[in-house]
């Protein structure tokens, strides 16, 4: 149940964003906005306020905001062009376009904020905890824990997981002697580093050096921080993980990360069903995380999202003219395919991992 509610919490203020956006800038362009919707297909339920009706659809995962003139071929009386979308200059209709992404962006960062405002902004602790054992890797093999602190190397304090790694490294495959305390009571260690491949965060090999097998803590403290210092970490984090995506979806395309790892609905609402759990900040930065996947996303050159129309706007504004109805027809069409094909590929990866959940269990 608490992945069913904090499911339709987040993805329903995450399109609700999104979709403001769009209305917000239509409205502020002066475009009349027929329909702002959250979910596609039939009405479940709605209201006219003002020349908007606002629906509730029955399909959740999306949403829209319809506007007079929006459609190809729609007929606009000649009285009504000044509050019609399509007799919008180019970089006024790419604006209204672009602003459910940006919105998106935005919102994220400010979650951030409030999250550093309130409960601080975190910071890696720099110890000399490690906080994992490689099963297998020589620190396995002479009985290093996982929660050990590293006391000293061949004699020589460490006070740093830099300290640790370097002294390592620089052992060239001679033996090193460890000091290590567990709970209290200090162990002498000694161990060969081997040779072995490092890898990126995406799992490219980058590189070899001498490694024992253990890896640092991810212990973290938070530190209080000024309106100023939030702002700008808010900034810094939406920023970091809009290059994660854009990276994560490069290195999709380019194979190093294997499509298995995409999720749908059924993940996402597992997350953040896992979220809630944790606490309100954990399902908060959760929302602040798919905020910025959701914004980035939609700007994919890819027809029917917000970054397929943006690229057909720009090339209205190079060309000086639109593309042609039958151009726009055949590419809305691709789009569809390709977003119907996504959905039922991630729909696909959701089941398959619940069944291998369900046969370990």
């Amino acid at each position: 149940m608490n992945s069913v509610l904090s499911f339709i919490l987040v993805l329903g203020v995450l399109i609700f964003v999104h979709e403001l956006g769009h209305f917000l800038l239509a409205k502020a362009f002066g475009v009349k906005v027929l329909k702002f919707s959250l979910g596609f297909g039939n009405k479940l339920i709605g209201r006219q306020w003002g020349e908007t009706e606002y629906l509730i659809s029955a399909f959740p995962l999306g949403g829209y905001v319809k506007m007079y003139g929006e459609q190809q071929g729609e007929e606009v009386r000649p009285e009504d062009e000044h509050r019609s979308f399509s007799h919008k200059a180019v970089w006024q209709r790419f604006g209204i376009v672009f602003g459910g992404p940006l919105f998106n962006l935005l919102f994220a960062i400010v979650l951030f904020f409030f999250i550093f405002i309130f409960a601080g902004i975190p910071e890696p602790v720099d110890s000399t905890k490690i906080g994992e054992v490689t099963a297998g890797s020589v620190a396995d093999q002479v009985g290093i824990k996982a929660g050990d602190l590293v006391r000293s190397i061949n004699g020589t304090p460490t006070t740093s997981w830099t300290h640790v790694s370097e002294s390592i490294k620089d052992s060239r495959g001679q033996e090193v002697t460890l000091v290590v305390d567990r709970l209290g009571q200090e162990l002498t260690i000694t161990a060969k580093p081997t040779m072995q491949k490092m890898k990126n965060l995406f799992g490219e090999e980058v590189g070899e050096r001498y490694m024992l097998g253990i890896v640092r803590s991810d212990d973290i403290r938070y530190k209080d921080a000024t309106i100023g210092a939030s702002c700008e970490a808010a900034l810094i984090q939406t920023w970091n993980l809009s290059y994660l995506t854009v990276m994560g979806i490069v290195k999709m395309i380019q194979r190093v990360i294997p499509a298995s790892e995409l999720g749908g609905p059924i993940r996402i609402a597992e997350l953040a069903g896992q979220q809630m759990e944790a606490g309100w900040m954990n399902l908060l930065y959760f929302m602040g995380l798919l905020s910025v996947n959701l914004g980035i996303l939609n700007l994919l050159p890819v027809p029917v999202l917000d970054g397929g129309h943006l690229v057909f706007l720009s090339f209205e504004a190079v060309r000086r003219r639109p593309l042609s109805d039958r151009t726009m027809e055949i590419s809305q069409k691709v789009g569809i395919a390709i977003l119907g094909t996504l959905m039922v590929f991630v729909f696909y990866n959701d089941i398959v991992r619940l069944v291998k959940r369900w046969l370990v269990s």
